[in-house]
């Protein structure tokens, strides 16, 4: 089994998959905590569109989701401080994502880019390749570097941000710097579990840390936790298989966060 850790594709999977799962649990408890989880989910739908359309504009995939994800979550940032109740505004611009996506998909996905349409909707970290992994490495080392930044006030402005408002503390701007990390998030998450499966390392380690513990250090802790360890064992799973048969790493992550989560609710009670 050693063996196959010198290949270099599964090294990339493995680093790639580290890098997302560290992220994602992070950033995670913020999205549970600011009651995001529909925004998370319109962002990974919109990653799937930019997917398709970046190789017509001559980008690549991964490019293709950073940037219009980023821009959809700028789109959603000036509805509100924190998106909440603002489902049929996040809706639209999903829908409007959405439309894009078919268009770029009636022209990207023939032939041989069928494949990569598929990958971008369920994931395919095993072809993830060395420059994508060093583009989500830097991508996540942003990504942790501006949430140790914004952690305090960001934290404030989440759990009261009326409060934190009267206290002076930039609530708006907060909402739209924290939805364009989601949005970078989930670009490089897309690459792991596909546009429909993002939630499996987003939302299920940071829920499941949340029923532990109610101390925000400990919870995104125990979350990047729980997202390494969905992640090393489902792709360890998909590279060695089980009885002869090599399912998707995407299907063994989804699974394993759902029984993680569970396993928290029976400990929780």
């Amino acid at each position: 089994m050693f063996t196959l850790f010198q290949q270099e594709f599964i090294q990339n999977a493995f680093l790639a998959g580290t890098f997302v799962a560290v992220v994602t649990g992070a950033i995670g408890y913020f999205v549970i905590l600011r009651a995001q989880a529909f925004a998370s989910d319109s962002l990974s739908h919109i990653g799937f569109a930019g997917s398709t359309g970046g190789p017509l504009f001559g980008l690549s995939s991964l490019v293709g989701m950073l940037v219009l994800t980023v821009l959809s979550a700028l789109g959603m940032g000036a509805l509100g401080e924190r998106v909440r109740g603002r489902d049929v505004e996040t809706g639209m611009v999903l829908a409007f994502a959405l439309g894009l996506g078919v268009l770029f998909t009636g022209l990207y996905a023939s032939g041989k880019n069928a494949t990569a349409t598929v990958s971008a909707l369920f994931g395919s970290v095993l072809s993830v390749n060395r420059g994508d992994v060093f583009t989500t490495l830097l991508a996540a080392v942003l990504i942790l570097v501006m949430l140790v930044i914004l952690f305090r006030p960001l934290l404030f402005a989440s759990i009261d941000p009326e409060v934190a408002q009267a206290r002076g503390i930039p609530v708006r701007l907060l909402s739209i710097l924290f939805l364009l990390l989601l949005a970078v998030t989930i670009a490089i998450a897309i690459q792991v579990v596909g546009a429909l499966l993002v939630f499996a390392l987003l939302i299920a380690p940071a829920a499941s840390a949340a029923r532990l513990t109610y101390r925000p250090l400990t919870s995104i802790a125990l979350s990047v936790v729980f997202g390494l360890a969905i992640t090393w064992v489902g792709l360890l799973l998909a590279v060695v298989g089980i009885g002869g048969h090599y399912l998707p790493a995407s299907f063994y992550i989804s699974t394993l966060a759902t029984l993680v989560y569970f396993g928290s609710m029976l400990m929780s009670r």
